[in-house]
Parts: C-alpha cells; sequence; structure tokens
C-alpha cells in the first residue's frame, strides 16, 4: 500500500521547553498528534495562549489535533519542609493538614484524617518511604510509623492505596480549572484517579451542567480501579482510558502494571473507546538524545498490544530534546506496525455483536480481503470511525466528519486520518476523489475504497452501509 503513516498516535505534554509556537508546530510536524495540558502545573494564561498557537499549527499543517485537559485530582503532597527531613525504620510522623514543619511534625496539603483508616498504609515520596497508621489524634492530623530508612523532601507526592475517598475525587481547584476548560477548545479531559464508574458520571454531570461535549478520559492509577467489574465499568463509562503507570506502580505494584495495561488496551477495543499509555515511555531522553533499549521495547509493546496513543510527560514538558524523542517514537512505532499485526479483538477479549460493531467488523474484513487502499468513514461524532479502529486494521481509516470537535478527537484514535467536510450523502467518495487527486495515495492510477456511512447523512448512530468504490 501507497500511504504509510503511524497508526498509534503520539500525545505530548506542553512545557517550558516548548511554549512557543514555533515549537508547538515543529512537534505536529515530527509527529504528535494531540497536546496535553498538565494542569498539576499549568497556568491559565499559558494554558490560552498554548491552545491558540495549537489551532493555528494545526490550520496552517491541516492536520486536526486533539488538545486533553489533565485534571490534577487528589494528588496529595507534603507541604514546605524547613530543610530535607532523613527518618528511619520505626520512627513516628505526623502528617498535619493545619501545621508547618516542626520537628517529625510534617505538613501536608490535604487534611488526611478525613480519609484513612488506622492500619492502613501511606506512602511517602511517591512510595520511597512506606508508612503504616498508628492513629488519628485530632481532626487534621494523623500520626503514621516509618517502615524503611530513607529521606523526605518539600512536597513529595503521596500515595494511599487501601484509602477509599468516596466518591470525593474533585477537589475545589479541579473545580475551578473545569470552569475554566469549558470555556476553552478541550477536546478532552481527563480525570485523575477515579475509583469507580460512578466517579466518571459524577464528572460527566458537572461537564453537561457546563455545556460541554468534551469527552473523559479516565485515568487508572488507583488499586480500586482495577478490579476486574470495576474497571470494565469504569471504561464503560468513559470515552477512552489513561494507564497512569506512575502512580498506578505504586498503589498497585509495579508487577502488576503490564498486565492491567494489556487488560485496559483489550476492554477499549472492547467498547470503542481510546486507550492512552502513559508514564515513562521514554524517561531517559529527558536528559539523553537516544533512547534505551528498553524504552523503545516499552513502546513497541504498545504497538503490538494495540494501544491508540502512547503519551511522552516529562520527555517534552521538561526534557532538553522534545524534538528527538518525537521522532524516536515514531520510528519506533512505523517499524512496529510494518513488521508486527496486531492481534484480532476476538482473539483479545469476547465482544458482543452490537449492530455497528457487525458492520464495522464487516467492514475491516472486507476490506482487509479485497486489499482496498483506504476504510473511510462518514460519521458524525467519531462512533462509526472508534468502532472500525477497534478492530485495528491494517490500512489508514479516513473519516469525515461535519464537526471539527469530532475530527480532532479522532486524531488521537487508532489508523484515524480526520477531515472536516461537510454532510452529504456522497461526503465519503467525494473526499476519497479528493484525497487521490492531492496524491495521499501516492502516483496510484486505480484507488479502492471501502466506504461506511449511513443511509441518512448526519444522523447519529445510523451507520448500516459498506460500499466498495474504484477511484480512477
Amino acid at each position: 500500500m501507497s500511504v504509510i503513516f503511524k497508526r498509534t498516535k503520539i500525545l505530548a505534554t506542553l512545557g517550558p521547553p516548548v511554549n512557543s509556537y514555533e515549537s508547538i508546530e515543529a512537534l505536529a510536524t515530527a509527529g504528535v498528534n494531540g497536546y496535553r495540558h498538565n494542569f498539576s502545573h499549568a497556568t491559565y494564561e499559558d494554558a490560552d495562549q498554548q491552545i491558540k498557537w495549537i489551532r493555528q499549527a494545526s490550520e496552517k499543517l491541516n492536520k486536526p489535533v486533539a488538545i486533553l485537559q489533565d485534571l490534577q485530582g487528589p494528588k496529595i503532597r507534603l507541604g514546605n519542609l524547613k530543610e530535607n527531613l532523613p527518618v528511619k525504620t520505626g520512627d513516628e510522623l505526623l502528617l498535619d493538614y493545619a501545621a508547618e514543619h516542626d520537628g517529625m511534625t510534617l505538613p501536608v496539603q490535604y487534611n488526611l484524617a478525613e480519609k484513612v483508616k488506622v492500619g492502613e498504609p501511606i506512602y511517602l515520596f511517591d512510595g520511597k518511604v512506606r508508612t503504616t497508621v498508628l492513629e488519628i489524634p485530632s481532626s487534621t492530623a494523623i500520626k503514621v510509623r516509618v517502615e524503611n530508612n530513607g529521606t523526605l523532601m518539600s512536597r513529595k507526592g503521596i500515595n494511599l492505596p487501601d484509602t477509599d475517598f468516596g466518591g470525593d475525587i474533585l477537589t475545589p481547584k479541579d473545580l475551578r480549572d473545569i470552569e475554566f476548560g469549558v470555556t476553552k477548545d478541550y477536546d478532552y479531559v481527563s480525570l485523575s484517579f477515579v475509583q469507580s464508574a460512578n466517579d466518571i458520571n459524577n464528572l460527566r454531570q458537572i461537564l453537561v451542567g457546563h455545556g460541554s461535549n468534551v469527552q473523559i478520559i479516565a485515568k487508572i492509577e488507583t488499586k480500586a480501579a482495577i478490579e476486574d467489574n470495576t474497571l470494565e465499568a469504569i471504561v464503560k463509562a468513559s470515552d477512552g482510558i489513561m494507564v497512569a503507570r506512575g502512580d498506578l506502580a505504586v498503589e498497585a505494584g509495579a508487577e502488576v502494571v503490564p498486565i492491567v495495561q494489556r487488560k485496559i488496551i483489550a476492554l477499549c477495543r472492547k467498547y470503542g473507546k481510546l486507550s492512552i499509555v502513559a508514564t515513562q515511555m521514554m524517561a531517559s531522553m529527558v536528559d539523553n538524545p537516544e533512547p534505551t533499549r528498553a524504552e523503545v521495547s516499552d513502546v513497541a509493546n504498545a504497538v503490538i498490544q494495540g494501544a491508540d496513543t502512547v503519551m511522552l510527560s516529562d520527555e517534552t514538558a521538561n526534557g532538553s530534546y522534545p524534538l528527538e524523542t518525537v521522532a524516536a517514537m515514531k520510528r519506533v512505532i512505523l517499524y512496529t506496525q510494518e513488521n508486527a499485526t496486531v492481534r484480532p479483538l476476538q482473539e483479545v477479549v469476547q465482544i458482543e455483536n452490537a449492530t455497528l460493531d457487525a458492520i464495522s467488523m464487516a467492514a475491516v474484513n472486507l476490506a482487509e480481503q479485497l486489499k482496498v487502499d483506504a476504510i473511510v468513514a462518514e460519521t458524525k461524532t467519531g462512533a462509526t470511525a472508534a468502532n472500525i479502529a477497534a478492530h485495528r486494521p491494517n490500512l489508514p481509516i479516513v473519516s469525515v466528519t461535519s464537526e471539527a470537535r469530532s475530527a480532532q478527537q479522532l486524531a488521537l484514535s487508532y489508523a484515524n486520518k480526520s477531515f472536516v467536510r461537510p454532510d452529504g450523502e456522497k461526503a465519503g467518495l467525494e473526499l476519497a476523489k479528493e484525497l487521490k487527486q492531492n496524491g495521499f495515495f501516492g502516483d496510484a492510477e486505480k484507488v479502492t475504497v471501502a466506504i461506511v456511512s449511513g443511509r441518512q447523512p448526519g444522523l447519529v448512530g445510523a451507520t448500516d452501509t459498506i460500499r466498495v468504490r474504484v477511484i480512477e
């Protein structure tokens, strides 16, 4: 086939090294399909400016690009310490929401006394210092016993793997950030530390109340979320899943992460939802111009497992080699997809043959048997294209929609190239002719496409037709 492009997409986190129009355009040119604003650090002023730059670059490059607002959630941290504090096994610490650092009394940025129970583990400094809750001596403080030697520093993360937040995972900061986000051009919002499907439903009600059509990505990074029934319910309730491997490794154990990653990608394919693999994919490239062999293998495995998107965090937000990192990741994706196939959906998970999924499966099977050049999906919301992508065809999915938002969201969907065109009975065919004329399919004299559409163009949920057309 003459069209060669990466089917697994790249999501890059914005930060100081790429805080300019030129950098954002360069990243998009190098292979970035979406940008992430990490609201643990992003300011409203920076985010507002960067959104404008992204849309400007997208228009110049004629390339739909997704923008994701990543909420901080109850990411609990120590407060400011007067100095680094060495601790040893057996030490007792008081973590107090209402105190400043004084000896073994440490400030925290969240009132743990309202949530934790005696006997629960609490991991300080992102898991480096492990403690157990001994008592809750006041309404703002808890006493913990240190279980290993280490050193504590200001503002380092705290993990509570066995603590139930009871659905209270949206902080006042998150609610302020949501109010900002719904007035801006975001395509996705990701919810941190999800514990159940109710967390997704609560956020969706808030977004609907603001009149927002942004899609929700659930970040899987808690022990509660990876229970089998809970995980599947979260996938069904959300529009996509981010495998947040950093906090998940601390909360559930590093050995759990590869299995959970594979399970999540399979469930996302089953329900036609977006899957994003995140955290430390090319971490060494923060400081080095080349990835390690282990990192190359990590990205390749995500591609082979069928992830829609692989994400860069510190590599682009704080790294010295953001462009080199994107280029290296793209090389790995391209080589892997051309030399290893993603297993068919029915081999990785049991699927229910809903009408839309049956049509999507038939379209992929027909397209591959006839060796067409592309599948063209006429789609309003993007659901048809996402369902086709769930079957991970080894050829492009050209999506045509009248909604700019849908085209931008599909920028992170597997194998999708999306285009905004008016609704019409021949929207897919006309786009395919246009692409052939513009050289999208190389210099082929004849181009064959499988067009998936509905008899009523623009009507949501009406996909029911597959047509094969030869364009000369």
